[in-house]
């Protein structure tokens, strides 16, 4: 059924916006409801079927949440067009900015993990 998987989506939903407005975190509530159903999952060895359906449909239909943002930006097309070289900027700012950290990222995990060799260098 899939009620019970929204109820497990809605239950952990409402955890994290109630955890986030009564310690006032920085986070969205969302955000921190859906890292503490990980963190039962985790607990708990996996989904259940019900939570498995449930979000398997969710993902079928996640084209749809883009809708709100295409509209906001056909209403509010005029003003993209009079900011439009900031907005590229701040595009190709973040855009860089993301890729360099991700290869820092990348470059200190690969540092501490021990280092592996391949099939091809263990031959003589």
């Amino acid at each position: 059924m899939m009620v019970s998987g929204f109820a497990w989506l809605l239950v952990f939903q409402l955890a994290g916006e109630v955890m986030v407005r009564g310690l006032q975190l920085p986070v969205p509530g969302p955000v921190l409801g859906m890292l503490l159903l990980l963190l039962v999952l985790i607990w708990r060895g996996g989904p259940s079927d019900n939570l498995r359906n449930t979000s398997q449909g969710l993902l079928g239909h996640l084209s749809l949440l883009f809708v709100p943002a295409g509209v906001g930006i056909m209403v509010h097309g005029h003003r993209i067009a009079d900011e439009w070289l900031a907005l590229v900027v701040a595009l190709v700012f973040s855009t860089v900015l993301a890729l360099a950290v991700t290869v820092l990222v990348m470059r200190a995990c690969r540092g501490r993990s021990s280092p592996t060799t391949s099939s091809a260098e263990e031959r003589p």
